[in-house]
């Protein structure tokens, strides 16, 4: 388990108001999302993301442009939570990144928990915990109480925000990947847009460069 390491501080609209969707996807491993929901607190550290690159990438909901009712958060300001139903099922928790009108959103596909477990077991309906209480995004929005209610709330705010604690990865404890599940996207399916810490047993999927992404 990898615990908070010292005061946590939460990551003001510079971090995520940049250019490149990459980088900050993999400078979110290691940093924790909390939500604080009717007096309830809960955490756990990123250890898995996926980077979607708006307009230009075929994988992303905002592909060549397209605007919607459900994407029309991704064009909004940067730092802002984008929360979308997968399958009718799964609520999956993005960060939206960039200057407004430029679609860029990570996915925060697993999380290693550190606070409010007992509620993240009632959450998700399991008994005790194990590596599958926040392994792969629909999980990780179960334990932590997101929902597409909680779409467009600002990353700033008291209730949802990402914190950075001083804990820091080595380059060489970082995977790299396809994304999961975009066989969708053709040539963009194969891109390196996904980012875990190795060897951590949250972490979903295969964690191997080129395997199939999602």
């Amino acid at each position: 388990m990898i615990y908070l390491v010292a005061e946590i501080k939460k990551l003001d609209n510079s971090f995520y108001d940049r250019k490149d969707v990459l980088r900050i996807a993999r400078e979110l491993l290691g940093k924790i999302v909390i939500t604080h929901f009717d007096r309830k607190r809960s955490s756990g550290r990123i250890v898995e993301t996926e980077a979607y690159h708006g307009e230009v990438d075929k994988a992303s909901h905002a592909y060549g442009g397209r605007r919607t009712r459900r994407t029309e958060v991704m064009f909004g300001e940067a730092g802002t939570a984008y929360v979308y139903l997968c399958y009718g099922i799964h609520h999956l928790f993005n960060v939206v990144t960039n200057k407004k009108d430029v679609p860029h959103a990570i996915l925060i596909r697993a999380l290693e928990p550190l606070e409010g477990i007992p509620l993240m077991l009632r959450r998700t309906g399991k008994a005790r915990l194990d590596h599958t209480l926040t392994r792969g995004p629909g999980n990780v929005s179960r334990a932590l109480g997101l929902q597409t209610l909680h779409t467009g709330t600002s990353l700033t705010g008291d209730q949802l925000y990402i914190a950075d604690d001083g804990f820091r990865l080595r380059k060489d404890e970082i995977g790299v990947s396809a994304r999961i599940g975009v066989d969708y996207a053709e040539e963009d399916a194969i891109l390196p847009y996904r980012y875990f810490v190795k060897g951590n047993k949250f972490v979903s999927g295969p964690k191997r460069l080129g395997g199939s992404g999602g």
